[in-house]
């Protein structure tokens, strides 16, 4: 009975033609470029609302509505581990403030900065900075804005400043196995998460070294005379040496999260256990209660969990309270929930073939592998213009290309590290984006102006053009990747 009530369900299905794959395409141009871009609209329901019109046009080829939940759901069961390593970090990054191995970093790296390069040491701070806590806002919130000040009183250029400040802000959301972008991109193209770190390599420290030859160059140039103490920059390593009790110990987190990536252990578990010692150090180095830590791991860290002589909470800095208020699991929640309605778009148009009609259309035209990473950092970049939104240049770039990079024999981190490239260091660059208003907002530079200075956020796709077309830097499928590729295709 069962089968038969199945059977029924079962309807003529027939390719799309290339109008009806094109059309979900533009549905999600013009809504989300409307609705995000002019109108503000939250993405979630609007990524539904396009999802519903890839449905309708899934539904005239033949496809039924169990046969697009099925593929959805796969889609969701493939992400699953990228998803879990993010929230993952959400609990690292809480329990790596409440031990000080984050605030340590930032105390010890903070002193470097010297006026006469300052714009060598803007992009160098914020990329540690960056780096360590896995968030490019944060980073231009706390020392990107004393970097100005100093910018500021020194008659250095502020859209130098501004540039440089966020362009080493975004090499470190870029290269941090803590940010979500780090994690999205090779969960949108299938690669690993320290390979496709490992493989950005390639692209960012070529544009890495054109930035800091600029920013040496600019900052000779500049007047470096006056002798300035920024009383941010003082007030924020005041209260963070007050805060913690500084050892070498608390380096020990950042330590095994690395030996993991070395030795190629499971991500998860070695996160895990950088969470359980950060913890423990937070208990009996730091002082914080136990009832705290688990707090931080899961709702985020918050000054107001320190109790050592000599702090007081309330008098917490903004700055300070900027830099360490962050991380837990629940922080990750609305970009899952982000990540969970992209996939109901990707799965129906995957389920009815849109898919494959508009690749084999871009591969009849991208002869080479050159062209295909072009027409990926296209794709990406006009995701950032119309929508924004760094998690959409990812996601549904990465979904539509993840194929055509296979049938190359290409590795998936080909495709990942250019959807980073191209996507989240972009969106920056984009005055309408919430990234690019909140950059101009804190630096007090408009976007425009900045833009010529981040010489990172678009050196990046560029030199992945040109070692496309050169085939430099290229990673060809294994015969083990071919061979678990097929495995799991059968």
């Amino acid at each position: 009975m069962k089968k038969d009530k199945k059977a029924k369900k079962v309807r003529a299905k027939r390719p799309p033609t290339f109008v009806e794959s094109l059309i979900p395409i533009v549905a999600m141009l013009l809504i989300l470029t409307i609705g995000k871009g002019v109108l503000g609209f939250a993405t979630e329901p609007l990524l539904i609302l396009v999802a519903c019109v890839a449905a309708i046009i899934a539904f005239r080829v033949g496809c039924t509505w169990d046969e697009m939940m099925d593929e959805i759901c796969q889609k969701i069961a493939k992400g699953m581990p990228a998803i879990l390593i993010l929230i993952t970090v959400g609990a690292m990054v809480g329990t790596w403030m409440s031990s000080g191995t984050i605030p340590m970093m930032i105390y010890y790296g903070v002193q470097i900065v010297s006026p006469k390069f300052l714009l060598v040491t803007a992009f160098l701070i914020t990329a540690v900075v960056s780096v360590v806590t896995g968030t490019s806002w944060g980073s231009v919130a706390t020392m990107g804005v004393a970097l100005m000040g100093i910018a500021e009183a020194l008659g250095v250029s502020l859209p130098a400043t501004a540039g440089a400040v966020i362009a080493g802000s975004y090499f470190g959301d870029k290269m941090s196995p803590l940010s979500d972008t780090t994690n999205l991109a090779p969960m949108a193209a299938g690669s690993q998460l320290y390979e496709h770190i490992g493989h950005m390599f390639y692209t960012t420290i070529p544009a890495t070294i054109v930035s800091l030859i600029v920013y040496a160059i600019v900052g000779m140039n500049a007047n470096t005379g006056v002798s300035v103490s920024s009383d941010t920059v003082t007030t924020m390593l005041g209260q963070l040496d007050s805060m913690y009790h500084w050892n070498i110990l608390i380096l020990l987190p950042i330590i095994i999260v690395l030996a993991g990536s070395l030795l190629r252990l499971p991500t998860i578990p070695v996160m895990l256990g950088s969470c359980v010692v950060a913890g423990l150090e937070g208990i009996f180095l730091q002082g914080v209660s136990l009832k705290n830590v688990l707090g931080a791991t899961v709702n985020g860290f918050d000054v107001s969990m320190i109790s050592r002589a000599g702090f007081d909470p309330a008098n917490a800095a903004e700055s300070v309270t900027k830099l360490l208020n962050r991380g837990g699991m629940m922080s990750i929640m609305t970009t899952t929930l982000l990540v969970l309605c992209a996939f109901c778009f990707a799965g129906i148009m995957s389920k009815a073939g849109f898919l494959e009609v508009v690749l084999h259309k871009i591969l009849s035209i991208a002869k080479s592998t050159g062209s295909l990473i072009l027409a990926t950092v296209v794709s990406c970049i006009t995701m950032a213009l119309c929508t924004g939104n760094s998690y959409l240049s990812i996601l549904i770039p990465g979904e539509m290309f993840k194929d055509a990079y296979r049938e190359r024999g290409l590795a998936a981190k080909n495709l990942s590290r250019t959807l980073e490239d191209a996507g989240t260091v972009f969106v920056p660059l984009v005055p309408w984006s919430a990234a690019g208003a909140y950059m101009a907002a804190t630096t007090g530079v408009a976007t425009l102006s900045y833009l010529p200075w981040a010489i990172l956020c678009y050196t990046g796709f560029i030199f992945a053009i040109i070692w496309g077309y050169t085939g430099f830097g290229i990673a060809k499928l294994s015969d083990e990747e071919k061979n678990r590729i097929g495995g799991s295709e059968g």
